[in-house]
C-alpha cells in the first residue's frame, strides 16, 4: 500500500513560540535596589522594612524606582499620589509588558502577512498531513483553550472580589472622616448654644462669647475642608475602579468568546471563521498586554499606599502626602478648640455657681419686703450644692470636692430643688429654684457637659489619634485582601494573554493540519497487486501527483474532465495500453487491469 508522505507544521507559526516564550520568561526588568516589580505579589507588609527619615518620605525604599521623566535616574520621592514623577516611576515598571505587547503585535502581524503572501501569490495543493502534527495540536488546542477558560473565570472572579474590596476600603475611609466632620459641626453648634446660655440674667462674659465666635468659623472650615476633600478623592478613585471593572468584565467575556467560538470553528474546519478571529485575538491579546501592565501599575501603588500607611502611623503629626486622603485637622486649630472648649465649660459652671450663690442660696427673713429686689422669689428650705468645675484656673484637670455636684447627674440633684410658683413667678412651696430658673440652669449644665465630653476628641484631633487608627485598620483589615485580590486579577491576566495567544497560533496550526488530512482522506490511490482503485470526491479534482507501484502508473488529467458530470476521467497507461475508469458524481469506480 502506498503512504502519504508525512509533513512537519507550517515552520513560521511554530518558530513564532519560540520568541515569545524567551520574552515572557525575560519580563522581568532589574535594578540595583531590588526588584521593580513583584509578578506574584506574595511579599507581606510585616517584611517591608520601614525607611522613616525626617522629612518622612513615605515607602522611600519601595518607590525607588527608575523614572522616564528624569532621564531614568533613581526616583526617591516617596510615596505621593499627587507627584507626577511618583506616577511616572511606577508605571515604568509596566514596560516589559507594553514590550511584550509591541513584539507580539508586531511579530504575529509579520507572520500573519507572510502567511497571506504565501496563501495568495505562492499557491499551491495540500500534499499530506503527519497525523503526529494533527493529535498534538488537537491537544494542545483543547488545552490552552481549557487554559484560557479558567483565566477569564480567574480574571472576572478576581475583578469582582476586589472591586469590592477597594469599595470597602473607600467607604470606611469616607465614614471616617464624615464621623469625624460630624462631630466638629455638632461641637460647633454646642459651642454657639453656649452664647445663649443665661440664668438668672447672668450670661457668659462678652470676651468669651468673642472667642466663640472665632474658633467657631475654624471648626465649621476644619469640618467642611475634612469632608469636601475626603469625598473628592473617593470620587475620584471610584471612578478609576468603576472603569478598570468595567473593562476587566468586558476584556473576560470577549476572550472567553472569542476562544469558545475559535475552538468550534477549527474543530469543524470553519477556516475563514478562524482566520477572521486570530485577526481580532491578534488585537485583543495586545490589548490585554497593556491592560496587564496597567494594572501592574495599580498593583504597585495599592502596595505602596498599605507600606506608606504604616510607616504614617508611626509618625502621624507629620504633614505627608497622606493628607491628600484623609488629612488631619490643623493641630493649632485642635489645641485652640480644646483651649476655647475648657474655657466655655469652666466659664457657665461659673456662671450656674455665681447664680446659686448670689440668688438660689439666700435665705431671707419671714417679713421681708420683696418689693424692687429681683432676686427675691420666697426661696427656702436646703441649701444647693455648687456645680463642680472640671478644670482649673490653666484649663488642667481638677478633682470635684465631696460637697459638689458633678456634671453628670446635676441636672437630676438640681431638680429636688425646684418649688412650685404663683401666677407671678413667687415661690408657694418651698424650694430654691424655680422652674424658669432650672429650665435655664439645666441648659447651661447640658452644654457644660457636652463639652466636657468632647475633651478626648478634641485630644485625638490634636495627635490625628483618629487618622491613625483609621490607617491601622486598612493596614490589618483591608489591605491583605486589597492586594490578594489584585494578585488574583494579575494573575487571571496572564493566564488569559498566554492561553489566547497560544490558542490563535494552534487554531492555525490546526486549521491546516485539519485541511490536509482531510484532503488526503479525500484523494487517495492505493494499489493492491493487479488491482487499481480510484477514489473521488463529489467536485471532482483537475490534478494530482504521479503516483508509480509495480510499473502502475496512476494520473488524473486535468483535460479529461470534458464528458465526465461531477468526476474526472483516471487514464492507465502501461505498455501503451490505455483503459480509462470513469467516476462521476463523487462516487468511486474500481476496475481490473
Amino acid at each position: 500500500m502506498q503512504s502519504t508522505r508525512n509533513t512537519t507544521p507550517f515552520p513560521h507559526l511554530l518558530l513564532l513560540l519560540v520568541p515569545l516564550l524567551f520574552i515572557l520568561c525575560n519580563g522581568e526588568p532589574s535594578s540595583s535596589s531590588g526588584a521593580e516589580y513583584e509578578l506574584v505579589g506574595k511579599r507581606l507588609l510585616a517584611e517591608e522594612e520601614l525607611d522613616v527619615n525626617s522629612s518622612l518620605v513615605l515607602a522611600q525604599k519601595r518607590t525607588t524606582r527608575k523614572d522616564p521623566l528624569d532621564g531614568f535616574k533613581k526616583y526617591r520621592g516617596g510615596w505621593n499620589i499627587s507627584e507626577r514623577h511618583y506616577w511616572a516611576s511606577v508605571a515604568f515598571t509596566a514596560v516589559p509588558f507594553f514590550g511584550m505587547a509591541a513584539a507580539w503585535f508586531v511579530f504575529f502581524g509579520l507572520c500573519l502577512s507572510v502567511i497571506c503572501l504565501c496563501y495568495c501569490c505562492c499557491a499551491r495543493e495540500p500534499y499530506g498531513y503527519s497525523k503526529l502534527a494533527y493529535a498534538l495540536s488537537l491537544i494542545l488546542l483543547i488545552l490552552f483553550t481549557v487554559v484560557a477558560i479558567v483565566g477569564c473565570v480567574v480574571l472576572y472572579t478576581g475583578q469582582g472580589k476586589f472591586h469590592h474590596s477597594t469599595t470597602e476600603t473607600l467607604d470606611y475611609v469616607v465614614n471616617q472622616a464624615n464621623t469625624t466632620a460630624e462631630k466638629l459641626k455638632n461641637l460647633s453648634d454646642v459651642l454657639a448654644s453656649a452664647k445663649k446660655i443665661g440664668v438668672a440674667q447672668v450670661f457668659l462674659p462678652v470676651n468669651v462669647q468673642s472667642d466663640i465666635d472665632e474658633i467657631q468659623t475654624k471648626l465649621d472650615s476644619s469640618s467642611d475642608a475634612l469632608s469636601d476633600r475626603t469625598q473628592d478623592n473617593k470620587e475620584d478613585i471610584q471612578h478609576v475602579l468603576d472603569i478598570v471593572r468595567l473593562v476587566l468584565i468586558v476584556l473576560s467575556a470577549v476572550m472567553l468568546f472569542l476562544t469558545f467560538l475559535g475552538f468550534v470553528f477549527s474543530i469543524f474546519g470553519m477556516q475563514c471563521m478562524v482566520y477572521t478571529l486570530v485577526i481580532f485575538g491578534w488585537i485583543l491579546v495586545t490589548g490585554t498586554f497593556i491592560l496587564a501592565g496597567v494594572f501592574l501599575v495599580l498593583h504597585n501603588v495599592t502596595a505602596d499606599t498599605c507600606v506608606s500607611m504604616n510607616q504614617w502611623v508611626e509618625n502621624p503629626t507629620a504633614h505627608t502626602a497622606l493628607d491628600d486622603i484623609l488629612p488631619c485637622v490643623d493641630n493649632a486649630t485642635a489645641q485652640e478648640t480644646s483651649v476655647r472648649s475648657k474655657e466655655v465649660t469652666s466659664q457657665l459652671v461659673n456662671v450656674i455657681n455665681k447664680v446659686i450663690t448670689t440668688v438660689t442660696n439666700i435665705t431671707f427673713p419671714p417679713n421681708y419686703n420683696p418689693k424692687n429686689n429681683p432676686i427675691y422669689y420666697n426661696q427656702s428650705g436646703p441649701t444647693m450644692p455648687l456645680l463642680c468645675n472640671p478644670f482649673n484656673a490653666d484649663f488642667t484637670a481638677r478633682s470635684c470636692d465631696p460637697k459638689e455636684v458633678s456634671l453628670n447627674n446635676a441636672t437630676e440633684v438640681y431638680g429636688h430643688f425646684v418649688c412650685q410658683v404663683s401666677a407671678s413667678g413667687i415661690c408657694t412651696t418651698t424650694g430654691r429654684l424655680t422652674p424658669d430658673f432650672y429650665s435655664q440652669m439645666s441648659a447651661g449644665i447640658k452644654v457644660s457637659y457636652g463639652l466636657y465630653l468632647y475633651g478626648p476628641f478634641l485630644v485625638e484631633l490634636q495627635d490625628c489619634t483618629f487618622v491613625r487608627q483609621t490607617f491601622t485598620d486598612i493596614s490589618r483589615d483591608h489591605c491583605p485582601g486589597l492586594r490578594r485580590y489584585s494578585n488574583w486579577i494579575y494573575v487571571g491576566l496572564l493566564m488569559v494573554s498566554m492561553a489566547v495567544l497560544l490558542s490563535l497560533v494552534f487554531f492555525v496550526i490546526y486549521g491546516r493540519e485539519r485541511r490536509h488530512r482531510v484532503y488526503t482522506k479525500t484523494l487517495t490511490a492505493r494499489t493492491h497487486g493487479d488491482k487499481g482503485t480510484a477514489e473521488c470526491g463529489g467536485g471532482g479534482v483537475d490534478e494530482w501527483h504521479e503516483r508509480n507501484k509495480g510499473g502502475l502508473t496512476l494520473m488524473v488529467l486535468s483535460d479529461a474532465t470534458e464528458r465526465i458530470v461531477g468526476g474526472f476521467e483516471l487514464e492507465i497507461d502501461r505498455d501503451r495500453e490505455i483503459g480509462t475508469a470513469e467516476c462521476g458524481g463523487g462516487g468511486v469506480d474500481e476496475w481490473q487491469e
